[in-house]
């Protein structure tokens, strides 16, 4: 089969699948917390100044930033979802290497700092807290238990870092103006917001290819020390 063909008919099978699963919306919103995240470090590194950043139920999410105008508003544009999609990448590496619980304390690290250096809005800081204490409870219960837990992690994941940029592309054809970084991204550049936002669905697709090349390959089993 085609790897694009199987690429699109497992992210559609694992969208449908994982809408079974309880309060798999909520735990939905560990894209956009990584999404804002890849915004935050872009203004930081392009000598920006973070102001704070905002989580909401409905899985949206705003970084509010002090950026000098030109190609660095650009730049921290791309990162969002581009941030995304890498991370959906390395959670599937981190599973193919035999790295859940490591990958699990690192999802932990970055909600931790993000209650600490960003976010401050009240559904924010409760999102993140509640979402430490349950990933460290998974951490500590046991090995199957535990990467399961971080496999759903995975798998939700790579589905938002697909439909983020599919939702994108639909408001960039109906409302442009709503449409997000694509939308900023059209207003600093002559670019359309249409073509920005399938420039990310492009991408994203991209990624959850080589993610799922990474979950089809046959991993290693573990290494047992000798005595």
């Amino acid at each position: 089969m085609n790897k694009w063909l199987k690429t699109i008919l497992y992210l559609v099978g694992a969208a449908v699948l994982t809408r079974f699963i309880p309060f798999s919306s909520w735990f939905r919103i560990m894209d956009t917390m990584i999404h804002e995240l890849g915004h935050a470090v872009a203004t930081l590194l392009l000598s920006g100044r973070v102001l704070s950043i905002e989580l909401n139920p409905d899985h949206s999410g705003t970084t509010y930033s002090v950026l000098a105008s030109g190609w660095r508003t650009i730049a921290v544009s791309l990162s969002g979802y581009i941030s995304a999609s890498l991370f959906s990448v390395l959670m599937f590496y981190g599973y193919a290497k035999r790295k859940q619980g490591e990958g699990l304390l690192v999802i932990s690290g970055i909600a931790m700092l993000m209650i600490l250096l960003f976010v401050r809005n009240g559904y924010g800081v409760w999102w993140l807290s509640i979402f430490i204490v349950i990933t460290l409870v998974f951490y500590f219960l046991g090995t199957r238990i535990r990467n399961a837990y971080f496999l759903l992690l995975a798998f939700l994941s790579l589905e938002e870092s697909v439909m983020g940029p599919f939702s994108l592309l639909l408001y960039a054809i109906r409302q442009p103006s709503r449409a997000g970084d694509a939308a900023n991204l059209a207003n600093t550049t002559i670019v359309p917001a249409l073509i920005w936002a399938l420039l990310f669905l492009v991408f994203a697709l991209w990624c959850a290819k080589l993610a799922l090349q990474v979950f089809w390959r046959k991993r290693p089993a573990p290494s047992h020390a000798q005595s």
